[in-house]
């Protein structure tokens, strides 16, 4: 009869062995290990989140806690089973089946967190193996989570639209903070505002500025209120990641910002890396109008209106000489000064603008070492201290100076831009070139910034990549040095019928009888000179073309003339290494000039370039 009942209820067995394989579970106490387990799993997670946050440690801490605490729970469950009430010392097959399951779910459970970053480390290698990249350099190309943001211009929705420098300022000071999140990669802090005001998709624009993940944004004032708009988006798919909205009185425009870079590193699960009590934004006043000068007064330095600048930082010097960033602001405005107005080295005696030289430089450096005194992250002071060393012919303070600006901040590409620069001075062409691949990498549409990239691709020998480069740049960009750069591509190529038209587009730094001059000399080469000496003068670099028609010590007349006048750190010295100016580096006029400027104890105490090498005790050649 039992085998009746049994043949008409079929579910009967298989309901059975489950519920029996369940009150074996439950006579194990499995499900009360487990949970306990997991509990105690979760505390100490956050215990080692907390601690992570406040020193700092980084990311990979969190990993491998989260991993070992995973692949701890089936241990948890297996000792449950051995070691639980009426615990069974032998392995039946339901007792195999969950054990199997147990050790498949921790495998997924491992490839799936151990995988990805297997995939970053060697992404990272090549980054990593680069013979001669320091630790500063290397960070900013190489981040260890392969995640990038670039936070794009904040769309102005203000009545007055002349409040677009706030709106500007929003997005700088939004990037600047998220820099200082120790794994996370800020692009572009330049670059995006070439999407300013552009509605294109996020994917098109995070390839285009290398970055995973875009910051958008808008800032809405209206007196003493302001509203500000945020959300992170996946540029790879534009899906929104997190969003929010801030509605404030705009003394509170400090706390929005760190809140906005607080939640983004939040939503990216960026450690921050900060002290107790540190904070992401650090140049905060307590007077808002004060604040938003100095945002004008930025905007103002990154259009090129030196003028418009300089009178608003000296007033915001004048009300709080305790601000920090506003000295920084001074530093970087006085140097710029001297780096861009290089027209009076033509058009006034040499002592004169030495005298001007040196008077500029002692303001930076002092400007730069007050705000240091005042903030010691300042990044741009220490770039600022750098750049003046250079001018004074100390290039390893020089450079010194520049790696504890990378140590402050690795992704700030405009010290990048001039790191490379002060190493091309000196003849270390491929590591100015390396620095050169990591700051566009940082910044892929700063016209100032590819102009110089080219330079740098010449001065190593690549000089089709260096046309194509000029040729993407923008004919209105700095137009005169693009020319410039351009010319000279086209005259290592032999086109000198193309150089000599490129030059005569130049209407801007030198004067009209120079560009013609050199012009004209282009058109007769590769003919030599019969007399050097009675060639036309050609004003700063225009005198490459000196070189083209067989007079190459007047090539040096340029960085002799710079050096006189106390300006060492300029792209008359980078020049010489140029390749059509291989038979000037064999004169013993240049071995002199490398003397003067103080390149060759740099070289003894810092090793030798590709192209030279000691002679004797105190000599030296190169090729």
């Amino acid at each position: 009869m039992s085998g009746d009942t049994e043949h008409s209820n079929p579910n009967k067995a298989p309901v059975d062995r489950l519920s029996q394989l369940w009150r074996r579970v439950y006579d194990h106490k499995i499900a009360q290990w487990g949970v306990a387990y997991v509990a105690i799993a979760y505390a100490l997670q956050q215990g080692v989140t907390l601690m992570s946050d406040a020193f700092g440690w980084p990311e990979v801490v969190l990993r491998v806690s989260m991993l070992v605490l995973i692949l701890g729970l089936p241990v948890v469950i297996t000792l449950a089973w051995y070691h639980g009430e009426r615990a069974s010392r032998h392995f039946s097959a339901a007792e195999l089946t969950i054990i199997s399951l147990l050790l498949v779910i921790g495998s997924v459970v491992f490839y799936a967190f151990v995988q990805p970053n297997a995939e970053v480390a060697t992404d990272q290698s090549p980054s990593a193996q680069q013979e001669g990249v320091d630790k500063a350099r290397a960070a900013a190309a190489s981040p260890r989570t392969g995640i990038s943001v670039a936070v794009l211009p904040f769309a102005n929705l203000s009545d007055d639209r002349q409040q677009e420098f706030f709106s500007d300022g929003m997005t700088d000071e939004i990037a600047g903070a998220l820099a200082k999140v120790p794994d996370l990669r800020v692009v572009a802090r330049s670059s995006a505002f070439e999407f300013k005001g552009q509605n294109r998709e996020a994917r098109a624009m995070g390839q285009a500025l290398g970055a995973t993940h875009l910051i958008q944004g808008s800032v809405r004032q209206a007196g003493n209120r302001v509203r500000i708009a945020a959300q992170l988006i996946l540029a790879e798919s534009g899906l929104q990641v997190w969003s929010d909205n801030y509605d404030r009185e705009l003394n509170d425009v400090f706390a929005v910002q760190e809140d906005i870079a607080r939640a983004i590193a939040g939503a990216l699960r960026m450690p921050l890396g900060l002290s107790p009590g540190g904070l992401l934004v650090s140049s905060r006043t307590n007077d808002i109008d004060f604040y938003q000068q100095f945002l004008r007064a930025r905007a103002a330095y990154r259009g090129r209106f030196a003028g418009v600048a300089a009178p608003l930082v000296d007033d915001l010097i004048a009300r709080d000489p305790n601000y920090a960033p506003a000295w920084g602001l001074f530093a970087l405005g006085t140097a710029n000064v001297i780096a861009f107005e290089r027209a009076p080295l033509y058009s006034q005696r040499i002592e004169g603008i030495r005298l001007q030289v040196q008077d500029r430089l002692e303001k930076a450096e002092s400007a730069a070492q007050e705000a240091i005194r005042l903030d010691p992250q300042q990044a741009v002071a220490f770039a600022v201290l750098a750049y003046i060393q250079g001018q004074r012919k100390n290039w390893a303070e020089a450079e010194d100076l520049f790696q504890k600006a990378l140590a402050i901040d690795p992704g700030d590409a405009d010290v990048l831009h001039r790191y490379s620069q002060m190493l091309a001075h000196v003849g270390r062409l491929k590591d100015s070139l390396r620095v050169r691949e990591q700051m566009r990498a940082l910044e892929a549409f700063v016209p100032v910034f590819d102009i110089v990239t080219a330079e740098i691709m010449q001065l190593n020998g690549l000089n089709e990549e260096s046309m194509r480069l000029l040729m993407s740049v923008p004919g209105t960009s700095l137009s005169a040095n693009r020319s410039e750069m351009l010319a000279r591509a086209y005259a290592v190529a032999g086109r000198y019928e193309e150089a000599a038209n490129t030059l005569l587009l130049i209407n801007t730094q030198v004067s009209r009888k120079s560009v013609e001059d050199a012009a004209r000399l282009l058109r007769s080469a590769p003919a030599k000179a019969s007399k050097p000496e009675d060639l036309p003068a050609l004003e700063e670099r225009l005198n490459f073309v000196y070189a083209l028609v067989g007079a190459p010590d007047r090539v040096l007349e340029h960085p002799e003339r710079a050096l006189a006048a106390g300006m060492a750190n300029g792209g008359a010295l980078r020049m010489v290494w140029h390749e059509f100016n291989a038979p000037v580096r064999k004169t013993e006029r240049f071995n002199k000039l490398m003397r003067d400027a103080g390149v060759v104890d740099y070289w003894r105490a810092r090793g030798w370039p590709d192209l030279c090498r000691p002679v004797g005790v105190d000599d030296f050649e190169c090729s």
